[in-house]
């Protein structure tokens, strides 16, 4: 990747890690290395992930029992924790989705890329 398309990579807004992580253990158990790689492809490779924010988020999910972990190996034969998320967690899920989503309309009403009743 180039310098300039470093300096371009959008970054995470306050408190949209623990939805980016909640939505993509949705699809199953995954590994922390595992939920970072996930979102960088699905945002197209404009959000990265850093291990210094993804793991002090993990925990922070697991303590509020929004996801569980387990120990398990990984595809590459490494021990690795396997995070999944829980009953708690989907309600969560769906609670930051709807918040994020009336955060957006209004960001984009005040930006002139909605319509006001959007």
């Amino acid at each position: 990747m180039s310098t300039q398309e470093e300096k371009e990579r959008l970054e995470l807004l306050q408190g949209t890690l623990d939805l980016l992580i909640l939505r993509t253990l949705i699809f199953g158990p995954q590994h922390g290395q595992g939920i970072a790689r996930a979102i960088q492809q699905t945002s197209q490779q404009e959000l990265l992930v850093e291990h210094g924010a993804l793991y002090p988020a993990l925990g922070r999910l697991e303590d509020r029992g929004w996801i569980s972990a387990k120990w398990g190996t990984s595809s590459n034969n490494r021990k690795a924790r396997f995070y999944s998320l829980t009953a708690k967690g989907r309600k969560q899920l769906v609670r930051e989705t709807t918040k994020w989503k009336r955060l957006s309309r209004a960001i984009g009403r005040i930006l002139g890329t909605e319509t006001a009743e959007g």
